[in-house]
């Protein structure tokens, strides 16, 4: 086959990472794009996984090449007996192209895999992705969670490729002889990532694809110990009234008490997403023993941390009578 042994091996292996065993119970979606990353994705599961999977193209309409792009996907697809849809969105993408197009997108892909049966999306994030996001996410200031970068799982997502380099990819589309698409986007210097991608091309730097993935690895697992201790705490150290919510943060290290406050929020205010600058000025003032509101939250610091719904603001309750 023209599939090496070791590539195959790592390919398992990385499905393995996601959760997903030769058992044959799992059905995978896979998102096929034309580019060389989501190809040698495709051809992958057809040489490791055939008949557990079937492939999608989303069209975003964004450029008149997509089209084309998607027959050539199906195409591909109906060359190797891949059962293969072309997804396109009700809406035109507006306003932030690239997050609403993200958003667009994946919503597209999870109803098509509930359509198919799938239990997992499969998607071509690789090493080079993951070195990339780790680099935007430290420029940004991000903590544990941030830099611990695309995960391999994210619920019913998947990353098997995170092992893999670019070069890799485009490698194995090669030896296939395959030929992918190039979507000019990806060159486009307005999108942060492409601004990184092409200071990482040009630069003389030591950084490395694989030792990213290692160390975002690392911080994942780090992260996902401080939310299993936050778990930890917040059994024996918050109290849950019918009126309000009290927490017991002394001698609680600044990190769960950051992910503690969090956890209170969600509780209080589920649909509501705060700043990581409020959460700090917060922790500040709660630790100082201030009274402030935090959202729709009243918040009280002291001994024992106190958390109620806040009242409704007198303008608030003239626009409701």
């Amino acid at each position: 086959m023209w599939l090496s042994s070791d590539i195959k091996d790592r390919f398992l292996a990385g499905l393995l990472r996601c959760g997903i065993t030769g058992d044959g119970k799992s059905r995978i979606g896979v998102a096929v794009s034309g580019g060389p990353d989501s190809l040698a994705l495709l051809l992958m599961m057809h040489e490791c996984c055939s008949g557990q999977f079937c492939a999608a193209t989303v069209n975003h309409q964004l450029r008149p090449e997509a089209a084309s792009e998607a027959r050539f996907v199906a195409s591909l697809s109906a060359e190797r007996g891949i059962m293969h849809t072309t997804l396109k969105p009700s809406e035109p993408i507006k306003g932030n192209i690239q997050s609403y197009a993200r958003s667009a997108r994946y919503a597209l892909l999870a109803k098509w895999a509930d359509d198919n049966g799938c239990t997992h999306i499969a998607t071509a994030h690789h090493a080079d992705d993951q070195l990339e996001t780790v680099l935007m996410r430290l420029a940004r200031g991000s903590g544990v969670d941030g830099l611990s970068g695309v995960r391999c799982v994210n619920g019913r997502i998947i990353r098997p490729l995170l092992s893999f380099k670019k070069s890799e990819l485009v490698e194995i589309c090669t030896a296939a002889g395959v030929a992918a698409v190039q979507d000019p986007s990806n060159k486009d210097e307005d999108f942060d990532r492409v601004r990184m991608r092409e200071w990482l091309a040009s630069s003389p730097n030591p950084l490395n694809p694989d030792a990213a993935v290692r160390s975002a690895a690392a911080l994942h697992d780090a992260s996902m110990a401080l939310d299993w201790m936050t778990q930890e705490l917040a059994a024996v150290r918050i109290v849950q009234e019918p009126e309000y919510i009290t927490l017991n943060a002394n001698d609680i290290p600044h990190e769960l008490q950051r992910r503690l406050l969090l956890h209170i929020l969600a509780l209080l205010e589920p649909e509501t997403s705060h700043k990581g600058a409020a959460i700090e000025r917060g922790l500040n003032d709660l630790n100082t023993g201030k009274t402030f509101t935090l959202g729709n939250t009243l918040c009280k610091g002291g001994e024992t941390w106190s958390f109620r719904s806040a009242p409704l603001r007198s303008s608030v309750k003239t626009a409701l009578r």
